[in-house]
C-alpha cells in the first residue's frame, strides 16, 4: 500500500477543507465501492466516503486538525498516516491518493462458532455485519465463503463440519438482505492450512490448530 497527499489553492472556504479522494490498485486501476474515513484527533468525530466508478470522492471535512485517515477493506480497517488541515486564512484543496492491491482472500477475524457445532456465537455478528456492509456497496460483487477446520477428526467428520459452518454464513448474509446467488459456500475441511498443526517433535500445536480453523471470503467475481 502507498499514499501521497498534496495540497493546492481552491475558492475559499474559511471553515472546511475539501479532500479529494482517490483509490486504485497497483496497475492504476480505479477501485469503485471503497470506504475511506477521516477521523478527527480533537473530537474523534469521522468523516467517511465512499469511492465513485472512477475511484474517486471529494468530502469537506473541518480545518484546523490532524485527522487519521483509515482504509476500509471488507471487515479490515487499514490505518495510514495523519493528515493535519491547517487553520489559516488560506484554504486548500486535499489530495489523497491511496494504492491498494486487494487481496483474492480475506480471512474473517473474530467469526466463531459453538465449539464442534455449526452454530454462530453472537461475536460474531460485528464482522459479519461489516461483510454486509461491504457486499451492499459493492452490489455486483460475487463471494465464496470457505469454511476450515484444524487436523483433528476424521477428514469426513471436518469436512461436514466445515461445510455447514459456510452454509451458516452464508445464511447469515442473505437473512441481512444480500442476493443468495452472489455467494457460494465451500467446506475445505483440513486441506488448506495455513499453519502446522503440530510441532516438529510430532507434539500437537494448540496456536497452530487455532489458527487454521477460520472462515474465509473469496472474491469469485469483482466489483466491475
Amino acid at each position: 500500500m502507498a499514499y501521497n497527499i498534496s495540497g493546492q489553492n481552491i475558492s475559499p472556504n474559511l471553515e472546511n477543507a475539501q479532500v479529494n479522494v482517490s483509490v486504485t490498485n497497483e496497475n492504476g486501476k480505479a477501485l469503485s465501492g471503497e470506504t475511506v474515513s477521516f477521523v478527527a484527533h480533537k473530537d474523534n468525530k469521522t468523516y467517511k466516503a465512499v469511492t465513485d466508478k472512477n475511484g474517486q470522492f471529494s468530502i469537506l471535512i473541518p480545518s484546523g486538525d490532524t485527522y487519521e485517515i483509515n482504509y476500509k477493506y471488507f471487515t479490515e480497517e487499514i490505518n495510514y498516516n495523519n493528515i493535519s488541515i491547517p487553520a489559516d486564512e488560506k484554504v486548500y484543496a486535499w489530495d489523497v491518493k491511496i494504492v491498494f492491491e486487494p487481496g483474492k482472500k480475506i480471512i474473517l477475524e473474530n467469526v466463531e462458532f459453538e465449539f464442534d457445532k455449526h452454530n454462530i456465537l453472537p461475536s460474531s455478528h460485528k464482522t459479519l455485519d461489516d461483510l454486509v456492509e461491504a457486499m451492499k456497496i459493492k452490489d455486483k460483487l460475487e463471494i465464496e465463503i470457505g469454511g476450515h477446520t484444524d487436523g483433528k477428526g476424521t477428514h469426513e467428520y471436518n469436512l461436514r463440519l466445515s461445510q455447514n459452518r459456510a452454509n451458516e454464513v452464508r445464511k447469515y448474509l442473505i437473512s441481512k438482505g444480500i442476493d443468495g446467488k452472489r455467494i457460494t459456500a465451500v467446506g475445505y475441511a483440513s486441506t488448506q492450512p495455513i499453519a502446522t498443526n503440530k510441532h516438529s517433535d510430532g507434539s500437537d500445536n494448540p496456536q497452530g490448530r487455532q489458527t487454521n480453523r477460520r472462515t474465509e471470503v473469496k472474491i469469485t467475481k469483482e466489483q466491475p
